[in-house]
C-alpha cells in the first residue's frame, strides 16, 4: 500500500467535527459550511466547520505519531502487503497487536458509494395443511362461532343440513306415542300433543333467529292448550270452528303484544311474523284432536316412519323416494289394523309428504342444535295434522 493510501484516522471518524465515513479526498464544499450527517444519528450535538488547511495540517501530525508507535512491531505495519496464506497454513502473524486499530477500507468510501448489505436470507415459512376440522354439531349456547351453515356458504355448499338420526328417532318416538293415545281416546293423546305443541312454539322462534322470546314463545304454547280445551268441550263435530276461532284471537293477541314492545317497527314486524306463524302451528297441531282416531294412527306411524327413511345415509333423490314410499307403506300397515283398509295407503302417503315439508323447513339454515331438537322434531308431526284431519274426514 503507497505512502497516499496510509493509515488515516479522520476517515475512521476520530477527527475533530467530522462523522463517521466521509472522505476529504471528494469535492468539499464552502469551508464555512459544516458537513454533517443528513441520517439519524446517536451525535447530535454542532458540527463546527473545519477548513482544509486545518485538516491537512491534523492529519500530518497525526500520521507522525501513528509512524512513531508503530514503526518498531513490524507485524503491526498496516501498510505492507501481506502473501496471501496458503491453504492449511498457519498465518505467522495472525492475531493483530492489541493496540492497533482494526482497518476499514469501507471508511475511505464516500457515503454514496455504500451498498447495501444484502439481507440475510429469510426462509419461507412452509404453511402446513393441518387437517380441516370435522363440522360440529351446532351449538346450544348462542356461540359466536361460525356455524356449520355459514361455512358451507363460504365453500359454496348448501347450508341446508338436515337434522339427522337422534330428531328422526324422537319424531318416530312422538308420532308412535299420538297413535298409541289416538287408541285410547282423546285424554289418551292429549299428553303427546301437548308435548308436540310446546316443542313447535319454541322450535319455530329459534328456527327464525329469535332468542330468548319467552313472551312470543307462551303466548303461542297457550294458544295451543286453549285449543285443545275448546276441542275437548265442542266435541270432535265443532273442530273447525274451534280451531279457525282460537286462531282468530290469538292473532289478536300476538299484534297487542308487539304493540306494547319498543323494539325498532322491523323488529316488530319480524316479531309479529314470527308468533302470529307460532301460535297458528300450535293451534293447528290440536286438529289431532278433532280428527278421527284411526286416521290419527295411521298419520302418526306413517310420519314415523317417513322420518326415519329420510335420515338415513342415501343420496337425495333417492332419500325422498324412499321416505314416501315408508310412509305409502306404514299407513297400509297400520291401516289393516283399523277401519281405513287399504285407505290408510292414501293418508299414510299424505303424512309421509307434509313430514318431509316440516324436515325441509327445520333443516334451513339452521342457527344452532336446538332447532333440531325442537323444530325438527316437531314440524313434520305439525304439518301432517292438517291433511290427517281431512282425509280422516274424507275417507271416514
Amino acid at each position: 500500500m503507497s505512502n497516499d493510501q496510509q493509515y488515516d484516522p479522520y476517515a475512521n471518524g476520530h477527527g475533530h467535527g467530522y462523522e463517521h465515513g466521509q472522505q476529504y479526498g471528494q469535492q468539499q464544499g464552502p469551508a464555512d459550511v459544516a458537513q454533517t450527517w443528513e441520517g439519524q444519528t446517536w451525535d447530535t450535538t454542532f458540527q463546527p466547520a473545519v477548513s482544509q488547511e486545518q485538516y491537512a495540517r491534523h492529519r500530518q501530525q497525526y500520521q507522525q505519531e501513528y509512524q512513531q508507535e508503530y514503526q518498531e512491531q513490524p507485524y503491526a505495519q498496516p501498510h505492507q502487503e501481506q502473501p496471501y496464506a496458503q491453504p492449511h497454513q498457519e498465518q505467522p502473524y495472525a492475531q493483530p497487536h492489541p493496540q492497533q486499530p482494526a482497518f476499514d477500507e469501507t471508511a475511505y468510501l464516500p457515503p454514496q458509494q455504500y451498498e447495501a448489505p444484502a439481507p440475510a436470507p429469510v426462509a419461507e415459512a412452509v404453511a402446513v395443511a393441518a387437517p380441516a376440522p370435522a363440522y360440529s354439531s351446532p351449538t346450544t349456547s348462542g356461540n359466536t362461532r361460525v356455524t356449520d351453515a355459514q361455512r358451507a356458504r363460504a365453500e359454496g355448499r348448501s347450508p341446508v343440513i338436515e337434522p339427522g338420526i337422534q330428531p328422526a328417532l324422537l319424531t318416530a318416538v312422538l308420532g308412535l306415542l299420538l297413535a298409541g293415545g289416538a287408541a285410547l281416546g282423546p285424554y289418551g293423546l292429549l299428553v303427546p300433543l301437548v308435548l308436540l305443541q310446546g316443542l313447535t312454539a319454541a322450535g319455530w322462534f329459534r328456527l327464525n333467529g329469535m332468542w330468548p322470546a319467552r313472551q312470543g314463545i307462551a303466548l303461542a304454547f297457550l294458544g295451543g292448550l286453549v285449543a285443545d280445551g275448546a276441542l275437548l268441550a265442542v266435541g270432535r263435530e265443532h273442530a273447525a270452528g274451534a280451531i279457525l276461532g282460537t286462531l282468530g284471537v290469538w292473532v289478536l293477541l300476538c299484534l297487542v303484544l308487539q304493540l306494547r314492545s319498543h323494539a325498532d317497527p322491523d323488529e316488530r314486524m319480524y316479531g309479529l311474523m314470527a308468533g302470529v306463524v307460532s301460535a297458528a302451528l300450535a293451534v293447528v297441531a290440536a286438529g289431532y284432536l278433532g280428527a278421527e282416531p284411526d286416521a290419527v294412527v295411521v298419520g302418526g306411524v306413517a310420519v314415523a316412519a317417513a322420518a326415519v327413511a329420510r335420515a338415513l345415509p342415501l343420496p337425495g333423490p333417492v332419500s325422498l323416494v324412499v321416505a314416501l314410499l315408508a310412509g305409502a307403506g306404514a299407513g297400509i300397515a297400520a291401516g289393516g289394523f283399523t277401519d281405513l283398509g287399504s285407505a290408510g295407503a292414501l293418508v299414510g302417503l299424505a303424512a309421509g309428504v307434509c313430514a318431509l315439508v316440516g324436515l325441509r323447513v327445520a333443516s334451513y339454515d339452521y342457527p344452532s342444535r336446538f332447532v333440531h331438537m325442537t323444530a325438527g322434531i316437531a314440524l313434520p308431526l305439525t304439518a301432517a295434522a292438517p291433511a290427517v284431519y281431512l282425509l280422516g274426514r274424507a275417507l271416514g
